[in-house]
């Protein structure tokens, strides 16, 4: 008898084009972009991760990368001080501030000016979409990225519509085409649902974001869709995948995601040295249970030679330096056997 399928899985088809560890990632969007981004900060690739801080609706993040592509500034009309004295701004995360105007206003020029150095060499960039809903600054009439804890009256809920959501990326993409033509597009929905919308509102915005994905990789060659919001709400539908809010994917979701999209866009060897880095990581994570042994230098010399040879394709210098530093600890008596 033949085993049974217990879950529908989500068929992703390869990548035409693979990234190694030696490509420049950048994410931006919502809070998935942070996850991806910090699974590959910690598998070792250079990566400038959400940047902007998370951002949810596509319109705003498209304007963000358009201002550090055009060398703008952010509109000063959503320059806001809070009640503590603390500068924000409507385009950026609260996660980004400053204590005086003119220094953050700085610190902003900073960012966007980093970010366009980034893309300049870098070889992808992933979007993550979070929602179709977004916020109308009334003072301004213009789209925001966060709120900032503002009375509510000053906003204007409204679902994003299609047509404009696909005008503004398609300008977006013509720009990033131009600006470095090296440069390949992941875009992703996130899988975290939206529930303060409701959950038949959250499947309206969700469905938007899905549409305008598959437009912008039908047109753009240089573009591709990766289905985490699939995956999660298909393959990892249990509960035993979430958080205990039920709406955030736990970390086994996160790295299940995570291995399926190694597997599509990365070079066999970067998945070997992924896996390899993994296993020497669960070997650092071993401590002794009786003391500086013979046989406990053995095991962090053999650490530190895997890593040397890790170290010829990531920075691998902090983990290095603390693994010699645990050897010198030990006895010459027992350094010299």
């Amino acid at each position: 008898m033949k085993p049974q399928k217990l879950i529908t899985e989500v068929v992703v088809a390869p990548s035409v084009w693979k990234i190694n560890h030696h490509a420049q990632v950048i994410t931006c969007g919502s809070c998935f972009a942070d996850v991806l981004g910090g699974q590959l900060h910690e598998n070792k690739f250079p990566v400038l991760n959400n940047p902007f801080g998370t951002v949810f609706n596509p319109l705003s993040i498209a304007r963000l990368l358009e201002l550090a592509l055009d060398g703008k500034l952010p509109d000063p009309a959503l320059y806001h001080q809070d009640a503590d004295g603390i500068w924000l701004h409507h385009d950026f995360h609260s996660s980004i501030w400053g204590t005086d105007r003119k220094s953050f206003e700085a610190l902003l020029a900073g960012r966007l000016a980093g970010v366009r150095k980034f893309l300049k060499t870098a070889k992808l960039l992933v979007i993550t979409f979070g929602s179709a809903y977004a916020y109308r600054h009334r003072g301004s009439n213009l789209i925001v990225g966060n709120c900032h804890k503002v009375p509510s009256d000053r906003f204007l809920k409204e679902l994003l519509n299609q047509d404009q959501l696909l005008i503004s990326f398609e300008q977006l993409l013509f720009k990033l085409q131009a600006f470095n033509r090296n440069l390949k597009i992941i875009l992703t929905v996130s899988p975290v649902r939206h529930t303060r919308d409701t959950l038949p509102l959250n499947q309206v915005s969700k469905a938007i974001l899905r549409l305008i994905s598959h437009r912008l990789s039908e047109k753009f060659r240089q573009v591709e869709y990766f289905p985490a919001y699939e995956i999660m709400m298909d393959e990892l539908r249990d509960y035993r995948f979430y958080e205990d809010d039920l709406i955030h994917p736990n970390k086994l979701a996160e790295e299940h995601i995570f291995g399926v999209f190694t597997e599509v866009f990365m070079e066999a060897a970067t998945i070997d040295f992924i896996h390899e880095w993994q296993s020497v990581r669960k070997m650092m994570l071993h401590r002794p249970a009786h003391g500086r042994t013979r046989s406990q230098l053995m095991l962090l010399k053999t650490i530190h030679d895997k890593l040397s040879k890790l170290a010829l394709n990531g920075n691998f210098s902090e983990e290095l330096t603390m693994v010699k530093a645990r050897i010198d600890e030990f006895p010459v008596e027992l350094q010299t056997h």
